[in-house]
């Protein structure tokens, strides 16, 4: 009845940990109604390092007393052209002008505005500006829901009537220029949406020039400006290739100093295009369209540098270094995989010639210098991409070869983690590298999320706050390394302990991860910790031995619905503006409009699925382990049956790692981050149990009866092994015992009908489990041999073993 219950318990056990992590959220600080007017600055192109106090004194002045931040300025096309950047901010989400492109540039025509009234204004292309973001797009954005949401708004300039323009066009009041006195036209709506000017040359002066002028519209507006306002002034959009982070600037009532941040963001000092829309709405006190905005209200957190200078400094800083991550990060994941194609052809040969037969011919071995050469490749390959996340540690985003100053440091942080793996005790014995790989991956992006994803926010194998698809918590690659990480983990450790308590371990260091994953203080991936969930329960449930039965996948299925359910639950019973993205998709689904982001989610893993780097290594780990490491020469499967543990891990990561993958919307990226550290230890872990696969164990001189030829180990001739190890590697038995060809899959318990214990418990590689056997003597169950010079045996090679010739 015990048995029977411990997967029962093992499985609520992970759920509970998994909805818990789901369910806390911190307090987001939602504003309440904070200004009786609401005054929207616009200057296209605006960026931090355009700001100074000599050039732009009023700007200057203002972020001086008010709340800053870098702001995203995605849209729906790439790159964000002003007339984008301006329809985004009036719809609150995603959007895009249908206009013609050209070379990937944004177009040179303007917009038509028409003045019939001389009151107003009129956008004749609004109509299928709309029909084209609704219909053609995937954000489904309205334009004109913010101008929808008052009852009068006012727009100065070209590009503030395309974001305050109704949806069939009409703009309430108009301006096509700033007036001298502008306090009279700011005054008769409760809210004003100002375009500034476009700051868009690549000529330092010249773009001196234009910023100049667009703050001494600014100081109009200042001068004018209502009582009781809030003044947002905001660079919304780029004005070419490649994409940059902008001005965010918000002074007034309770906007006093400090980094300004939103839900959206969860990061100090980062907002997004679409977060203006809801944060004006907030502050007038109006109601949120239902369904229409994509963004979250702005609030303001402290810890910002008293001096304005340095406090500037690093958002123009974050804008170097998202700069340079685009540039650097393309061609860090094409070489990984290449050189990950390319161990995986160098570990071929060794695969085929590690196993030593037993007869008098065969294939000389391989030297065990050039084995050992090609473990440590093996080692650094798992730890190139822990190594470029720790590298970001490293300001090499200033200098001015950036992608050099990148690579150095990576490969140094690469060769001492190497040496460090290298000169860890147990590296000798088969599942020594595997784990230390695996807990120095699982430690760096550990400590990264616990202190707050700093390396990842615009490192290169982090995210991008130009992509603008997160900003805090674990990204793509993190999470994919931290699954593989984790999991391997837990399976090295359970393989340490008796077969009784190995789920219970699993559980343990699976449930902390998925803790960490799924909590919005930490790793803040809801998709991340369900998929994780599954993979945790998986591992769980094999991690004893047998193979993956209907029952067990029940429970590792049941395990990831419970989890969905559960926080599912709790995210609906929030208020629409705090939902999560599960919470939101189940709300859309229930009112019909849930098609818009199964069809995002299924554009994004087609275009991650082609364009990505990380999908070639994906496909390459999974062809490794396919054609060669699952062969019956490719020791994998010996692996799998000696230590049913790093199976269960392995199965489990690969199950986590793909639905982690494809319901978030990126494809085989986590497979690709999680293959990665995963391919490169189980070939290294291979090629070093099929090293020890016809070892033999010294017959006890103290038993009767102990001649010379008496039964090996493995309870049969010849160590169990058929041809290349491919009879050891039958699995498992169902009951978790002994592996088809005899090798134990406990750790240290002998199978049934043995004579002797294991002959490979995590042993030293190129010693023999006989150097363990004094006369009479044995190790304890679980306990790891010492290492010894290996005692040739000759017993009667069975046919198989027999080398053709």
């Amino acid at each position: 009845m015990l048995r029977r219950l411990v997967p029962v318990l093992l499985t609520l056990v992970v759920v509970a940990l998994g909805v818990t992590a789901l369910a806390a959220r911190p307090d987001d600080g939602t504003p309440r109604r904070s200004a009786d007017f609401v005054v929207l600055v616009g200057a296209a192109g605006l960026r931090w390092d355009d700001v100074d106090p000599q050039n732009t004194p009023t700007l200057w002045r203002m972020a001086e007393q008010g709340a800053i931040g870098s702001l995203s300025v995605r849209s729906a096309h790439r790159p964000t052209c002003p007339v984008d950047g301006w329809l985004t901010l009036g719809a609150g989400n995603f959007a895009a002008w249908n206009g013609p492109r050209t070379g990937g540039g944004c177009p040179a025509t303007g917009v038509s505005v028409e003045q019939p009234d001389r009151i107003g204004a009129n956008l004749p292309d609004q109509e299928s500006v709309v029909a084209y973001n609704q219909d053609k797009l995937a954000w489904g954005a309205t334009p004109g829901a913010l101008a929808e949401s008052v009852r009068c708004s006012v727009a100065v300039g070209p590009g503030a009537a395309v974001a305050a323009a109704r949806p069939f066009g009409r703009v309430d009041r108009y301006a096509p220029a700033l007036p001298e006195d502008p306090a009279e036209l700011l005054g008769s709506c409760v809210l004003s949406i100002v375009d500034v000017g476009t700051v868009d040359d690549d000529d330092p002066a010249v773009r001196a020039g234009q910023a100049r002028q667009a703050d001494a519209r600014l100081a109009r507006v200042l001068a004018a400006r209502p009582p009781n306002s809030l003044v947002l002034v905001a660079g919304v959009s780029d004005t070419d290739s490649p994409a940059r982070l902008h001005v965010a600037v918000a002074d007034g009532p309770g906007w006093d100093g400090g980094w300004l941040t939103s839900a959206s963001t969860a990061r100090a000092g980062y907002l997004q295009l679409v977060d203006l829309a809801p944060t004006a709405l907030a502050a007038l006190g109006r109601p949120m369209p239902e369904r229409a905005f994509l963004g979250r209200p702005a609030v303001t957190v402290d810890d910002r540098p008293d001096d304005l200078r340095t406090a500037i400094e690093a958002p123009a800083d974050a804008d170097r270094e998202a700069a340079a991550q685009r540039r650097v990060a393309g061609w860090f994941f094409t070489l990984l995989a290449a050189a990950q194609l390319a161990l995986a052809v160098a570990v071929l040969p060794l695969l085929r010639r590690a196993r030593r037969l037993a007869g008098p011919h065969g294939p000389a071995p391989v030297s065990r210098r050039v084995v050992a050469v090609v473990e440590l490749l093996l080692i650094a390959a798992a730890l190139a991409v822990p190594a470029a996340l720790l590298a970001d540690a490293a300001p090499w985003w200033r200098g001015h070869h950036a992608g050099w100053w990148f690579a150095s440091v990576t490969a140094l942080l690469i060769v001492g983690g190497t040496a460090a793996v290298r000169f860890t005790p147990g590296h000798d014995r088969t599942l020594g590298p595997l784990g230390a790989v695996a807990g120095l991956a699982t430690l760096v992006v550990g400590v990264d999320v616990l202190t707050g994803s700093r390396l990842q926010l615009n490192g290169v194998v982090g995210y991008s706050a130009l992509e603008g698809g997160r900003y805090a918590g674990l990204g793509t690659v993190g999470l994919g390394v931290f699954i593989a990480g984790s999991l391997l983990c837990g399976g090295w450790l359970a393989q340490r302990v008796r077969r009784g308590w190995r789920p219970f371990v699993m559980v343990a260091v699976g449930g902390v991860a998925v803790v960490i994953v799924g909590s919005p203080y930490l790793g803040a991936d809801s998709i991340g910790a369900i998929a994780l969930t599954a993979g945790v329960s998986v591992a769980a449930a094999i991690c004893t031995g047998g193979w993956l039965t209907v029952s067990r996948l029940a429970w590792a299925t049941m395990a990831g619905l419970a989890v969905t359910i559960g926080f599912a639950l709790v995210d609906l019973g929030r208020p629409a503006v705090e939902r999560g993205s599960l919470g939101r998709f189940l709300a859309a689904l229930g009112d019909g409009t849930g098609g818009l982001t199964v069809h995002r989610s299924s554009t994004s893993n087609f275009q991650t699925l082609v364009n990505s780097p990380l999908t070639v290594l994906a496909l390459a780990g999974a062809a490794l382990v396919w054609l060669a490491l699952l062969q019956p020469w490719g020791g994998l499967m010996r692996l799998f049956g000696i230590y049913p543990a790093i199976r269960a891990a392995m199965a489990g990561t690969g199950v986590a790692a793909g639905l982690g993958g494809v319901l978030g919307g990126s494809a085989l990226d986590v497979a690709g981050a999680a293959g990665a550290l995963v391919v490169p230890m189980a070939a290294l872990a291979a090629l070093r149990v099929l090293d020890h696969s016809t070892d033999r164990t010294r017959p006890d001189s103290g038993r009767p009866g102990g001649e010379v030829g008496a039964t090996p180990s493995g309870g049969g001739p010849a160590g169990g092994g058929a041809a290349g190890g491919g009879a050891a590697s039958g699995g498992v038995s169902g009951a978790g015992g002994a592996s088809a060809g005899g090798a134990p899959s406990d750790g240290g318990e002998a199978p049934s009908g043995a004579s002797g214990p294991a002959t490979d418990v995590d042993r030293p590689a190129g010693s023999s489990a006989s150097a363990t056997r004094a006369a009479g003597g044995s190790p304890a169950a679980g306990e790891e041999p010492s290492a010894g010079p290996r005692v040739p045996t000759q017993p009667t090679a069975t046919p198989t073993e027999i080398p053709a010739g």
